[in-house]
């Protein structure tokens, strides 16, 4: 009878998993992002390529996360329940609006004589 020891299940889950590029779609937790990753695949009946979405949660240490980003996700040991992947980089930050400050309108005072 042979005994597999949990280390060696783990290790070998972590060669077959590999590294994979997504857009954080939530950083409400701490130290935890959700990673929105697509992937397309080829439809055989259909003859089209077909877009699918997962949803895998992120271990993100230092909370640099925003919603937008491009992310490149890598494998790990589990750290909860849900959560097998760690933020490796940050690949593109999301360019976030910021609207005019109150100062720059009191500058330009409004013509109210008419």
């Amino acid at each position: 009878m042979q005994v597999i020891r949990k280390a060696s299940i783990f290790t070998f889950l972590l060669r077959k998993m590999k590294t994979v590029v997504g857009m954080v779609v939530s950083n409400k937790m701490q130290k935890s992002v959700v990673v929105a990753v697509d992937r397309l695949f080829h439809h055989k009946l259909y003859n089209r390529y077909v877009k699918r979405t997962s949803k895998f949660m992120a271990h993100d240490e230092n909370d640099h996360c925003n919603i937008g980003d491009r992310v490149r996700l890598e494998p790990s040991r589990p750290l909860s329940k849900r959560k097998n992947w760690i933020v490796a980089e940050i690949v593109t930050k999301a360019r976030i609006y910021q609207p005019p400050s109150p100062s720059a309108s009191a500058a330009a005072p409004l013509d109210t004589n008419s």
